[in-house]
């Protein structure tokens, strides 16, 4: 039943021992057992059960995945002395590891492929259709919000995500100046957020597939197993990777106590260690901070004189105020790393001053690298125009020197090749943000529906019509 605030408390004044019901049973449905928040404390059940050893690269990029396409599962050591009653029979050798176990069934597959891996765990991997209005390249913050803004408004949208959604964002531990996000949001909970959106308003998402070639004349998308989609648009939402190292020591130990990037889930192996990151940026900066509740020391190796920004590079100062607050954060300057040491994994790092030329050894448990990233932009066709370090020129920075034959000039975020656009990190641009991005992926889709404005209906409006025929 539900009465008005005022004639509520007339009642309780007659009789005090409602308004004392009423308290109770409030507070047993906020702090009960099956209160809100016990709901909210209880962590959601595992689906899947991981068996595998810390520092097998392997196993870590099968936690990496299954956190980021938001699938719960507990993660097994070979060395637990409960690991064998959890796993429900005998922990499986070395040379079977990692391997995985969805939990209610019977089937253990081991050292999975990330492809078998997601069909078992019921992800999308096959595309639905043949044709789409919009074909989205990357799931990341830009590809997600294209995703999301192209599906609510009616259009045929496909995402295709050669790995598991959020990109190079997906892998910040704190991102703290996002609009809306007062105390900061981490990238796996904002891309997690946006995936969802994105599916529950119709977008597919396809994971682990892997675009092989563009027929950019034609808008024909080719996936990896031979699979072709056409697509009357396509948007380039494919990021960046992480710059990496030729460094003594790094190719063998990555995955093993090496990392680029800093993954929430690789928390867990930097319990009570020394931790160091290499990097005076934001994202730097962000694990330092994650990592700090985690590690005992956490160490900063940057090349610069300082963290604060200077011609264009360097760290926001409300993370450089962040960081001097801690007492288990340190900082050293004009430092960089010239080898990594351990057997089966990290043990060491050498570093070597830049002024002085001294080199020394440093413990360390975990070695994450933010020193910058590049286009992955090779594999696109030569119709679509490059800048000189490989990202994608779109709307007037093109050139004149491209071929254009329509009588409007290029939308802001259309390549060289009409019908075909690009947006976030990989777009040529002086700004690198998840705002930014966000913001290119929504607009992204404005220019869509004009560009299918001009060259006639969209796959859904095609649906409606021949449904309608087929009726009448």
């Amino acid at each position: 039943m539900r009465i008005e605030p005022q004639d509520y408390y007339a009642v309780a004044a007659l009789a005090p021992n409602i308004a004392k019901e009423v308290g109770r049973l409030a507070s047993e449905r906020i702090s009960g057992p099956q209160g809100l928040q016990g709901i909210a404390a209880e962590p959601r059940p595992p689906r899947a059960l991981v068996l595998g050893h810390p520092w097998d690269a392997r196993c870590a990029d099968l936690r990496r995945f299954l956190h980021r396409n938001q699938i719960s599962f507990k993660w097994l050591k070979p060395s637990d002395g409960e690991a064998a009653e959890e796993w429900g029979g005998p922990v499986l050798v070395d040379d079977h590891l990692p391997a995985i176990r969805v939990i209610g069934g019977k089937t253990v597959v081991v050292k999975p492929e990330l492809r078998r891996l997601a069909e078992l765990l019921g992800l999308e991997t096959e595309p639905l259709a043949a044709e789409y209005d919009t074909v989205i390249i990357g799931a990341g913050p830009a590809g997600l919000a294209a995703a999301v803004y192209g599906a609510s408004e009616g259009l045929g949208t496909l995402v295709a995500e050669r790995a598991a959604p959020g990109g190079q964002a997906g892998t910040s531990s704190r991102i703290e100046n996002y609009l809306g996000f007062p105390s900061g949001v981490s990238g796996d909970e904002l891309a997690s957020r946006a995936l969802l959106q994105a599916r529950r308003l119709g977008a597919e998402i396809l994971v682990t597939r892997s675009i092989t070639r563009i027929d950019a004349p034609n808008r024909l998308v080719h996936l990896d197993g031979g699979d072709v989609l056409r697509a009357k648009t396509i948007i380039l939402a494919c990021g960046v990777s992480w710059r990496r190292l030729s460094i003594e020591g790094f190719d063998r130990l990555v995955g093993k106590g090496v990392f680029y990037g800093a993954a929430r889930s690789e928390a867990a192996n930097a319990h009570g260690l020394d931790v160091h990151i290499v990097g005076a940026g934001n994202s730097s900066g962000q694990a330092a901070m994650f990592f700090a509740n985690h590690a005992r020391s956490v160490t900063i190796l940057c090349r610069g004189a300082t963290l604060a920004k200077t011609e264009g590079s360097g760290m926001s100062r409300y993370l450089i105020d962040q960081l001097a607050a801690r007492s288990n954060i340190h900082v050293l300057y004009r430092t960089e790393v010239v080898a990594a040491q351990g057997t089966n994994s990290l043990e060491a790092i050498e570093v070597r001053h830049s002024d002085t030329g001294d080199t020394m050894r440093l413990e360390s448990g975990g070695l994450f690298l933010f020193i910058g990233a590049d286009a992955e932009t090779g594999w696109l066709p030569p119709e679509i125009a490059l800048d000189r370090r490989g990202y994608v020129l779109t709307g007037p920075d093109v050139g004149a020197d491209s071929e254009w034959h329509l009588d409007r000039d290029r939308y802001l975020l259309e390549t060289s090749v009409p019908g075909i656009f690009a947006c976030g990190d990989v777009r040529s641009g002086p700004v690198k943000r998840v705002a930014s991005a966000v913001g290119e992926g929504s607009l992204a889709i404005a220019f869509v529906h004009q560009y299918l404005r001009e060259t006639g209906a969209t796959v859904a409006e095609a649906v409606d019509a021949t449904a309608s025929k087929a009726a009448s």
